[in-house]
């Protein structure tokens, strides 16, 4: 795959699509490569005339990693808020967005349809925020505003995405993976047989990176709550969450949507925190196909 430069910083990005149509910049989450966007999703919106552009996020996959930084400990992290204090950080929030407006340079677009996952929906947030000017539309999914007061991950959920793998080794990366979406996945949507180990292994072929994860939690911990940006917001935007999400609920994605003047919330039965096969067909390709035709004008 191709990479750019951006924000002082390389990138490892994919394009599906005619590069003069409509941009759909996808941002995918916490510790999560670009390869998480099912082909499939990005396949089907390129079909209805989008160009839609994947990347690895900074300290993951094949993008730049920031190994002059020092790496957080989980427990230094909810120790700082714990006590009410934004913990030491690498970079924000503000500054992740900064890279996706700084691939939107690189490949010489104006602006885009923004969609973002979990910590990228957060990242899709302050662009629409703070970069108006490139945002056409906003979509976050199963993510939330920042806000201390939202309910918080289910116990269970978040000892599986704080659980490192058992070792270094290939088959506990596989495995890790496993155990975290079948914890936190999608009940009504569930994974095929070995789809969730193919991931898995394609993942940590092209190169898994655990300090990656801890400077993104950071990040996210680092960064202010959106509650007020949010309201700012005045393009089309659509929420979509899954009922059955476990590490973000969907009192977060209801919230989000309730600060965007305007915004769409679509809830989801069976749906958790992830990306099968099942739920792109069933829900994300329809819904995304829908709301990006109605925010280009051509429903």
């Amino acid at each position: 795959m191709p990479q750019l430069k951006a924000n002082g910083l390389t990138f490892e990005y994919d394009v599906f699509g005619q590069s003069g149509a409509p941009a759909v910049l996808l941002i995918m989450g916490i510790g999560t490569q670009m390869i998480a966007w099912p082909e499939s999703l990005c396949e089907g919106l390129a079909a209805r005339g989008f160009f839609v552009i994947r990347y690895d996020n900074r300290d993951v996959g094949l993008s730049s990693r920031l190994e002059d930084h020092p790496v957080p400990t989980v427990e230094a992290l909810m120790m700082a808020v714990a006590a009410g204090q934004a913990p030491q950080a690498s970079y924000t929030l503000s500054d992740m967005a900064k890279d996706a407006v700084g691939v939107l340079d690189a490949l010489g677009i104006d602006s885009a349809h923004v969609i973002g996952a979990s910590m990228g929906g957060m990242i899709t947030q302050v662009v629409a925020i703070e970069h108006p000017t490139r945002t056409k539309s906003v979509v976050s999914i199963m993510s939330s505003t920042g806000e201390p007061d939202l309910p918080p991950a289910q116990p269970h959920a978040m000892m599986a995405l704080l659980t490192p793998p058992a070792d270094a080794s290939r088959e506990a990366a596989i495995q890790r993976t496993v155990d975290l979406f079948t914890t936190i996945g999608s009940p009504g949507f569930p994974a095929a047989a070995g789809e969730l180990a193919a991931m898995g292994a394609r993942s940590y072929d092209r190169g898994v990176y655990p300090p990656g994860f801890l400077r993104q939690l950071a990040a996210i911990l680092a960064t202010p709550p959106r509650t007020q940006g949010l309201k700012g917001v005045k393009v089309p935007a659509m929420v979509l969450h899954g009922v059955d999400d476990p590490l973000v609920p969907l009192g977060c994605g209801a919230h989000t949507a309730h600060c965007i003047p305007g915004a769409e919330m679509v809830a989801v039965p069976g749906m958790g925190h992830d990306f099968t096969h099942a739920l792109t067909q069933a829900v994300y390709l329809p819904q995304l196909i829908r709301f990006l035709e109605r925010a280009e004008g051509r429903g």
